[in-house]
């Protein structure tokens, strides 16, 4: 098993296959982005090789991040690889949805279980504001794509600002009760790229409960405290919302996941100040077995908490994008 210092042991590992995207939201990619040199990512089969030595550890769910994942030529070969590698149990990928109307059905063909789209807003002019990129009707299309191809529950994550897109909190919880979606609602993070986060910018997510209670009813579902979001459905028993708090409601203390970055680095928190290289000795010729000293090495120091509340608290030097959302 992978455990640390305080009782958590990781079972969920995100890996980040491009730091490439199509988009520049505000919120995670500077509006022009330094890429990696191409030889720099973790190839295939290097990404294959990685999760197997995480399997044999105890990982029992992967997560195909980026940037933006569909960015990677080929990806469904990708997660036809990962999908046979023995032990993991659930296959997901957060995308922006931009390509999802070309690929959703050769990704569940593949072996995908699971799809979180993220979109911001409903309003193709904002859309432009925010990812600043055309391309609302794209990701529209692609949400359309993947729900016909039997991705269910369909998850879409918005990133709410205040005095950008907190006013169409209760719009998106409305599409939960007509589809078979879940909205999750993702408080504002100090990853961005242009490093104009500002605790003033953070709706947090009592409040936005509260605009969507005050409209429609919910009531709290109880999971096993492990998942970052907290669920809620609606009282009249239509569809659900999550909340994802990670700078006003914590929930490192039950944290079980890791993060591998397009370049090979094993992070054990999107905000922390340490990594460990894998790539360096897996093209180098480490052995499974040495691969996975890394693994528990770098998972046994895992530090309590990312620390946004407490005093002296450090941004990461890499913005979401280049780590892996």
């Amino acid at each position: 098993m992978l455990a640390d210092g305080f009782g958590r042991v990781a079972t969920n590992l995100r890996i980040s296959v491009t730091d490439r995207c199509n988009l520049r939201c505000v919120y995670c990619m500077p509006s022009d982005p330094d890429w990696l040199p191409r030889p720099e990512l973790l190839t295939f089969e290097e990404i294959e090789r990685l999760a197997r030595v995480a399997a044999s550890l105890g990982v029992t769910h992967v997560r195909i991040t980026g940037g933006e994942p569909t960015a990677r030529r080929d990806l469904p070969a990708l997660v036809r690889r990962l999908a046979a590698v023995p032990g993991l149990r659930d296959l997901a990928m957060t995308t922006n949805g931009m390509r999802l109307a070309e690929l959703a059905v050769p990704l569940r063909e593949a072996g995908l279980h699971r799809l979180n789209v993220s979109l911001d807003t409903l309003r193709g002019e904002r859309f432009v504001h925010l990812a600043r990129r055309e391309g609302f009707d794209k990701v529209w299309a692609g949400l359309d794509a993947a729900g016909r191809a039997g991705f269910r529950p369909l998850k879409v994550n918005m990133v709410v600002l205040r005095g950008v897109n907190d006013d169409e909190v209760v719009d998106f919880a409305g599409l939960a009760r007509t589809r078979p979606w879940q909205i999750r609602y993702i408080e504002f993070m100090p990853l961005d790229g242009d490093n104009t986060w500002s605790r003033d910018r953070v709706v947090p997510a009592r409040e936005i409960l509260d605009r969507i209670h005050a409209r429609w009813p919910l009531e709290a579902v109880v999971g096993d405290g492990r998942e970052p979001a907290r669920i809620w459905r609606f009282r009249d028993g239509l569809g659900d919302v999550g909340v994802i708090a990670s700078v006003t409601e914590p929930f490192c203390e039950a944290c079980d996941r890791i993060r591998i970055t397009p370049d090979g680095k094993l992070r054990t928190c999107l905000f922390a100040t340490r990594e460990t290289d894998l790539k360096g000795p897996l093209r180098a010729g480490a052995s499974d077995a040495e691969l996975a000293g890394l693994f528990r090495t770098a998972v046994a120091a895992k530090d309590a908490g990312h620390g946004i509340n407490r005093p002296g608290f450090v941004k990461p030097v890499r913005a979401m994008y280049a780590i892996g959302g």
